[in-house]
């Protein structure tokens, strides 16, 4: 059979406590700036680090094909496995057992500037990027301007990339990326920090590049992107693979598995990330009674109760409640740091709560919660910790409960003027 990638018993072992581990950064680990850095940093990460010596599977017993041609989605919780797999297919990382087989150039994007010389101009980094993955300097510049005309940013061409903004970094990469005529393209969850517009013009590119018969392996959160732009996808869990199949039965399933999952509220078992000095090990959804509930009205206030369990005291420390959709979409996002509320911590179990004064979710969603907290570096991270079920009463009987109509409700009339 003809195929364009072959995974086959792909695993991957780390040893961490002694920061042997190395230290492959994500993208969002990258970027500089507290707010990104306590929400998104711990995108990637395969485990939470003891203080001791431990190893641990980042990936085990990994297999599965891609066909020339194909676009394929890789989904899964954080500390799924999915940041080391693409590193493994890009070349970044070797495997501890098993093999890749590749047949084609590969084009990658999985770090911000991978490839890139910071003291070089944006021009000089094309040339530099495009030799990486081994086009010959009259190929480079053959796609010259196509790259510049797709990056917008035509007038810091010849800045050096030190200068550049998160947002110049990654139109340049992905531009550099995606028109180098790459055989196989792979590409991480970078398009997050680039705005709507480019992230569109981006998805059609990817479109583009696989219509004209190029392979693309795309890892997102965004449960809804995923099928309209793969037809198959590869669900890891825990660093192995759950699931392989079509992009929107095997989506499907894992938005069920995440409901499901996130109904009981003990989080002492869940995937997390973190250095794990503390933990959160219960969330829960609380009603005006004070009373444990699953479901909330739109428009009332919605209170999330976390009770964290801390190894040691520490002073300062930032927390995050975020409300996002099944499909990936952040609704809400609340953070101690931007409240002006002072938390620490102490030895042993206290409670805090988050709450959202008359939250206007639009009743019919299912809304999953994130926790995370920080100081420093982030100290905790469980991604749908909890589920909430949006529910209306007599004041939305004449609202659609069709998620596609939107996240949020507001009152709002209509006028001929």
């Amino acid at each position: 059979m003809n195929l364009a990638i072959r995974a086959l018993g792909v695993s991957k072992q780390y040893r961490l406590g002694s920061g042997a581990r190395g230290g492959f950064n994500t993208l969002t680990e990258t970027l500089a700036g507290a707010p990104r850095r306590i929400f998104n940093s711990v995108a990637g990460r395969d485990s939470i680090r003891p203080a001791h010596d431990a190893h641990f599977w980042a990936l085990k017993d990994v297999s599965f094909d891609v066909k020339p041609g194909e676009a394929v989605g890789i989904i899964g919780k954080n500390g799924a496995g999915k940041s080391t797999l693409l590193k493994i297919l890009a070349r970044i990382v070797e495997p501890t057992a098993g093999r890749i087989e590749l047949r084609g150039r590969i084009g990658s994007l999985l770090e911000v500037g991978t490839g890139f010389h910071p003291e070089l101009t944006g021009r000089e980094n094309i040339f530099l990027n495009g030799s990486i993955l081994g086009m010959s300097r009259r190929e480079i510049a053959r796609n010259f301007d196509a790259i510049v005309a797709f990056s917008e940013i035509e007038q810091f061409i010849d800045t050096p990339v030190k200068r550049y903004s998160s947002g110049m970094y990654i139109r340049l990469a992905f531009a550099v990326a995606a028109h180098l005529d790459p055989e196989v393209l792979i590409v991480d969850e970078v398009l997050a920090v680039g705005d709507a517009t480019f992230q569109r013009r981006c998805i059609d590119r990817m479109r583009e590049l696989a219509a004209g018969g190029r392979t693309i392996l795309f890892v997102s959160h965004n449960m809804d992107l995923i099928p309209r732009l793969c037809r198959r996808a590869v669900l890891l869990d825990r660093g192995q693979v759950a699931d392989v199949g079509d992009a929107g039965s095997v989506t499907q399933a894992y938005l069920n598995r995440l409901v499901a999952d996130a109904r009981g509220g003990d989080l002492r078992d869940k995937p997390r990330s973190g250095d794990g000095r503390a933990r959160f090990i219960r969330a829960t959804l609380i009603d005006d009674a004070g009373q444990p509930t699953h479901q909330f009205t739109s428009g009332s206030d919605l209170t999330i109760r976390m009770e964290i369990e801390s190894k040691q005291a520490i002073p300062s420390v930032a927390a995050a409640v975020v409300l996002r959709t099944l499909y990936g979409m952040r609704a809400i996002t609340s953070w101690t740091q931007e409240a002006g509320f002072a938390a620490a911590l102490e030895p042993g179990i206290q409670t805090l709560e988050c709450r959202f004064r008359k939250a206007p979710l639009r009743p019919g969603h299912t809304i999953l919660v994130d926790l995370w907290l920080a100081a420093g570096a982030v100290i905790d991270s469980v991604e749908g910790a909890l589920v909430v079920d949006v529910a209306g009463d007599e004041r939305h009987a004449h609202l659609s409960t069709n998620a596609d109509q939107g996240i949020v409700v507001c009152d709002y009339q209509w006028n001929k003027v």
